[in-house]
């Protein structure tokens, strides 16, 4: 595994971003665990979580895009955060945008926050976490309507490996799928579970032999291959 993915389940952890326990999902299903990227809020996080956002996406997709495209709320600082990062680490300009929930018709109108997009350019959509791909289902019409736009690839910062709405693959391989994206996020879960089961992060074992097994049961019944 890459440092940054080792690096990023740290980050992930120390922030109380990932935990483990007992969840209940917006989805009804009883998890061990849950990640929440909205826990993120200060500016030292903020900047972390861009440049592994930015490594991420280099070693996916390298430079050949235009706008980061975060879909509203929680992809706004997502995509701005990333976009300073990307000119930090790469040198490379890239665009954010985001849409609005509502449509602005007066001052700065439009759907769009940010830079807008236009024809021709090429977009990374940039998420938290994907478990249904219903803001995808949204914001993917909204992109394409733009003319001749092409949405190089969806980031998002973990793959959870289990079933989405099909129930028969994974959230991002539905996406890829249903529209042709190519999909990808930081770490998969499958990484989180090499890195903490049975070794130490900040000073104690996160992921014990029953953690292990709970998570191995949950995956019995929704996880994919």
């Amino acid at each position: 595994m890459e440092q940054y993915k080792e690096e990023f389940i740290e980050f992930m952890v120390e922030s109380d971003v990932l935990k483990f326990g007992e969840f209940t999902l917006k989805s009804g299903r009883k998890a061990p665990f849950f990640m929440n990227a909205g826990v993120f809020t200060t500016g030292s996080q903020l900047k972390r979580l861009g440049e592994f956002y930015a490594r991420a996406i280099h070693d996916n997709y390298g430079e050949d895009f235009d706008v980061f495209f975060g879909p509203a709320y929680k992809g706004i600082p997502l995509t701005v955060a990333t976009a300073i990062a990307f000119f930090e680490l790469y040198g490379k300009e890239v665009r954010y945008c985001s849409n609005r929930k509502e449509m602005k018709d007066h001052g700065d109108v439009g759907i769009f926050l940010g830079s807008g997009i236009k024809e021709g350019d090429r977009v990374v959509i940039i998420e938290d976490v994907t478990t249904s791909g219903k803001s995808i289902d949204e914001t993917y019409p909204i992109i394409q309507s733009q003319g001749n736009v092409e949405v190089a690839g969806l980031m998002v910062s973990l793959n959870r490996q289990e079933k989405g709405k099909g129930g028969e693959m994974c959230a991002l391989d539905e996406i890829h799928q249903n529209y042709g994206i190519r999909t990808a996020s930081i770490v998969t879960m499958d990484d989180v579970v090499e890195r903490l089961y049975n070794r130490e992060c900040q000073g104690k074992i996160v992921i014990d032999d029953k953690l292990k097994a709970s998570i191995d049961k949950y995956y019995e019944t929704y996880g994919v291959k």
